[in-house]
């Protein structure tokens, strides 16, 4: 059961979808013990401070700086990478386009794709250590985010894994139809967007019911009570002033390199 699973069921294993901090779990999961507005802040607080930052020296000291705490997040490599994937292929597509159209050459590309790594990792790593539940606590009682979209949040961070269940099933419902695209590129494609378009459908129907049970529950008709509180601790605040002293130290030394390149010049 997982170590911070509080509502799971008597004799039950915990939510499967309630993220899964082992008992002694130690340093691997130090940031998994942080405080979820906490980590949002300091994502946006990197987000915000690499804005002006075109460089790749500033961009990349962030990176690098993030990169350090991936073994101290709970994340397994192999998650990481499946989530990551698309936001390396995002700062990989960024410094081509970069290269072929931008005044900069190699160095703008570099800066473009490192800069747009340094911002994304945060956020993902935030979301992925977070417990969807905490998460959605730590928005209404401590960022003070009104309960619609937070709840929002919750929702879809909650279904994210029953979609990737449902993308297998239909899948495998396909494939024992006799639906297989063999070597064909073009059949691929056309099953592939058959698929997706099934899975839009479920995930319809699936958001509707959800809708009309949180109806059923009265929620949004008035004040609600609140089963958790959001804890604040000192490491919440400690992570938000080392979030700034990395900005200014990443600043600090591209400009003492003499490579810092401000968007706004």
């Amino acid at each position: 059961m997982s170590a911070r699973d509080d509502t799971a069921p008597n004799g039950a294993g915990g939510d499967t979808l309630t993220l899964d901090v082992p008992e002694g779990g130690g340093a691997r999961y130090w940031l998994t013990g942080l405080n979820p507005a906490a980590k949002l802040l300091a994502a946006l607080i990197i987000g915000i401070g690499l804005i002006p930052a075109v460089d790749a020296v500033t961009g990349g000291v962030v990176l690098l700086a993030v990169l350090l705490t991936v073994p101290f997040s709970g994340v397994d490599r192999r998650t990481l990478l499946v989530l990551g994937g698309p936001f390396v292929l995002m700062g990989l597509s960024s410094g081509a386009v970069n290269y072929l159209y931008g005044e900069q050459g190699l160095e703008g590309a570099a800066g473009a794709a490192v800069r747009l790594l340094a911002i994304a990792l945060p956020g993902l790593l935030a979301a992925v250590s977070s417990d969807p539940t905490e998460m959605a606590d730590g928005l209404v009682q401590r960022l003070r985010v009104p309960e619609r979209p937070a709840m929002g949040v919750l929702a879809a961070l909650r279904l994210i894994p029953l979609l990737a269940d449902q993308w297998r099933t239909i899948t495998l419902a396909r494939r024992a139809r006799g639906l297989e695209a063999g070597r064909n590129p073009l059949r691929i494609v056309s099953l592939f967007f058959g698929r997706l378009f099934a899975l839009l459908v479920r995930s319809i129907r699936t958001g509707t019911l959800l809708a009309t049970a949180m109806d059923a529950r009265a929620f949004g008709t008035g004040a609600r009570t609140r089963a958790r509180h959001s804890r604040w601790r000192t490491a919440d605040t400690l992570l938000l002033a080392g979030t700034v002293l990395l900005l200014v130290c990443a600043y600090a030394l591209s400009a003492r390199l003499g490579t810092l390149v401000l968007l706004f010049r």
